[in-house]
């Protein structure tokens, strides 16, 4: 289920001890992008905001609300406060998530295993980076990339010059490519290896 950081969790209760209306808890809100990835949003709960169908996780001091469409999204997300120029604010991360019964086995998801294996990951690797299956789905392929890749500023080129001219030269019936990587998380985005 959903985790919330202890730094957190610390501002929450402040927000809502400060808050001019009595506040029940949070909700978590989940809007998908993709089958695999969703884009965030946390509003207070107030009396009378409660849902019948809500998930309801309690935390110290308050408890956080989840709506059924939510809930997958949500449920290997980490909710962390983090410190900025501009103060800070609430960041979630959670892993893409697998459709379920989604299975990556077939000819299909074969050929683009053994790509990635033999060919796109030796030569993403020359600069730190990793990309990684995560579904193929219609005739679209959706991947995750990770080390260096994860955040730089030639994703764009890379993705879109390398690796899906790779995948569409191989496996012919792939239409498109789609990276459901979260870039903001990239911790080593500039890799430079050493001489």
């Amino acid at each position: 289920m959903l985790k919330i950081t202890e730094k957190a969790q610390a501002k929450l209760r402040e927000l809502i001890a400060n808050s001019d209306q009595p506040v029940l808890g949070i909700r978590v809100i989940a809007e998908a992008k993709s089958p695999l990835k969703a884009e965030y949003g946390l509003s207070f709960v107030q009396e009378g905001e409660q849902l019948p169908e809500d998930t309801v996780v309690s935390f110290e001091g308050f408890d956080v609300y989840i709506d059924p469409e939510s809930l997958p999204f949500v449920e290997e997300a980490t909710l962390d406060f983090v410190e900025n120029m501009m103060g800070g604010g609430f960041r979630i991360d959670a892993p893409p998530r697998m459709q379920p019964g989604t299975k990556l086995e077939g000819p299909v998801a074969e050929k683009l295993q053994r790509l990635f294996e033999e060919q796109i990951n030796p030569a993403l690797a020359l600069h730190g980076g990793s990309v990684r299956l995560i579904d193929v789905k219609d005739n679209k392929v959706y991947i995750e990339l990770g080390g260096g890749c994860r955040g730089c500023g030639m994703v764009d080129v890379t993705l879109k010059q390398g690796i899906e001219v790779m995948i569409k030269q191989a496996v012919p019936e792939i239409t498109e490519v789609l990276d459901v990587t979260d870039h903001a998380s990239g911790t080593n985005p500039y890799y430079q290896p050493s001489k």
